[in-house]
């Protein structure tokens, strides 16, 4: 997500795993997928006899994956059915641009170049996503007519549902509660920044050149993401392994972005993720992003019984947002140290 403050700036990519990516790809992802499963819990035990065993789950979730699925987690499945329908039928009405876009014209002109060559060089600069972004001030697509109605409804239940989401990493870090939000928030003063990427990851010709999304962590708090339930791609690193994140039906895929990690003083992490390139299904994927204000200043909490060093620097969550645009796709322990010294 981009946010108005700060621009895109051009830079070199440099994939650390791209000396492990065809063994990676072709072996350990598939052993892997099937030897390890994104924990998939159930949101509404949270209000019963197993809240204790359920919070237990989440804080799991938080510490050891970085990700998990919510399944029941009071979001109409009858509005889920909409976004998939609206949100599929406004790709459709984008496909051409996307086979006239920039990525698609150079994977075209390196196979014409390059072929089946062993020394074809990889396009690590670009991803194989058509996407556009959904904020409270701009411009959303006008159709199909329904599209707008439709995700006005669903950001409001997801926005809703990211601060329960919070509300929980208070209570198992021993945080008032309230304490990420108000984080976010500059303690009321500022409005937190909740936005929404809507993509589509088309099938692709040649999965051995292009990546779908590169790998790297997410700048922000909470994301909530909505993905196709019938053609997986998403991917973590997990113990030095690409793990499949396997579609569940109707479930709310969590992640903690980088400043979940800082506020948690590193007990929660933000975790290296990707999605690869498919030959056929289109993937749809819905992201939204609840993050702190650029004005909010974020620095590791703490609670009573919390005599540990801090890990992270105090920092303006804009700050590091200008770090961040220019090293997405890099190691993010730099952005940290380079944020430090702003």
């Amino acid at each position: 997500l981009q946010y108005k403050r700060s621009h895109l700036a051009p830079f070199h990519f440099i994939d650390p795993f791209e000396k492990q990516y065809r063994s990676i790809r072709n072996q350990s992802i598939i052993s892997a997928s099937l030897e390890m499963a994104i924990p998939v819990i159930d949101f509404s035990k949270l209000e019963g006899k197993e809240r204790g065993e359920t919070l237990a789950r989440i804080a799991n979730g938080c510490e050891d994956w970085g990700f998990f699925q919510l399944v029941n987690h009071g979001i109409p499945v009858e509005l889920l059915e909409r976004v998939k329908k609206v949100c599929s039928e406004c790709y459709r009405l984008r496909a051409e641009d996307f086979k006239a876009s920039k990525t698609v014209q150079l994977l075209n002109k390196l196979v014409e170049e390059k072929g089946d060559a062993a020394d074809a060089k990889r396009l690590d600069n670009v991803d194989w996503e058509d996407v556009f972004l959904l904020q409270d001030d701009n411009e959303w697509p006008a159709n199909p007519p329904e599209f707008r109605e439709t995700m006005r409804e669903y950001r409001e239940e997801l926005r809703k549902l990211a601060e329960k989401v919070m509300e929980v990493m208070d209570e198992n870090l021993g945080f008032e509660k309230g304490s990420i939000k108000n984080a976010f928030s500059g303690n009321g003063e500022h409005q937190p920044f909740f936005g929404t990427k809507v993509s589509h990851y088309p099938p692709c010709p040649r999965l051995d050149l292009v990546n779908g999304l590169r790998a790297h962590t997410d700048a922000g708090g909470v994301i909530l993401l909505f993905q196709d339930d019938q053609v997986g791609g998403l991917q973590i690193l997990k113990d030095g392994q690409w793990i499949d994140v396997q579609p569940v039906a109707n479930a709310i895929v969590i992640n903690t972005g980088d400043q979940i990690e800082v506020l948690s003083n590193g007990r929660y992490k933000s975790v290296w993720h990707r999605v690869l390139t498919t030959s056929d299904g289109n993937r749809r994927s819905i992201a939204s992003f609840y993050n702190p204000s650029l004005k909010a200043t974020i620095a590791p909490g703490t609670n009573k019984d919390d005599s540990a060093t801090t890990l992270y620097p105090k920092y303006a969550f804009g700050d590091y947002m200008d770090v961040y645009v220019k090293q997405k796709f890099l190691a993010k322990e730099p952005r940290f140290a380079a944020v430090r010294a702003v």
